[in-house]
């Protein structure tokens, strides 16, 4: 698909973002279908794109860097990566809330993640999930739409040049519907900025 339309100018990583509908809200997973495994500086620019996505949906990106590693406690290659992430992104979006790197479940609760590190600058509940590698996040996207029988929209496709997004062969009726309504207002706003 890039080597066809490309990139958005001043882009240099394309990424896929799912969402899922559950009672409890939208969360919003990166990267489960395109970044096998990707940089701390492309993991930095997919979470800024993915941001942008959500606020185009009308909501608030809090944005959480996960790992299995809870601030700090590990030094691995995984961990120091979404560290070094943390800081690309406070360098190239200083006002964006986000928080890592930590365990999915202080991403989740508020109480967890103030027993852990108290000073964490996140607020209330991550919505945008931002994952280390395309396992990560596709195991845990798929895991989720099954076992909390949530609603799947996407993958959601950031970044190309033009508004192209991408079907999954589990996709339902209502999914591709969903995608098509998708595309249509991307096509249109993408009409108006011209």
């Amino acid at each position: 698909i890039l080597d066809i339309v490309g990139l958005k100018p001043g882009l240099e990583v394309a990424a896929s973002m799912g969402i899922m509908v559950l009672d409890k809200g939208s969360f919003f997973f990166c990267d489960p279908y395109v970044n096998i495994n990707p940089t701390a500086c492309q993991i930095a620019e997919m979470a800024v794109i993915a941001a942008k996505q959500v606020r185009q949906f009308g909501i608030a990106p809090r944005v959480a860097l996960l790992s299995h590693s809870n601030f700090g406690t590990y030094q691995d290659e995984s961990a120091l990566k979404m560290r070094q992430a943390l800081l690309k992104i406070q360098e190239i979006a200083p006002k964006l809330e986000v928080e890592g790197e930590m365990h999915a479940d202080a991403a989740l609760s508020e109480i967890i993640r103030s027993k852990t590190f108290p000073s964490s600058t996140l607020s209330g509940q991550a919505n945008l999930l931002i994952m280390s590698n395309l396992d990560t996040a596709n195991i845990a996207f798929n895991m989720i739409k099954i076992l909390a029988d949530g609603q799947p929209i996407g993958p959601i496709l950031l970044g190309p040049n033009k508004p192209i997004h991408i079907l999954t062969p589990s996709v339902t009726v209502r999914g591709i519907f969903n995608m098509a309504a998708l595309a249509v207002v991307d096509a249109q706003k993408e009409k108006r900025e011209k």
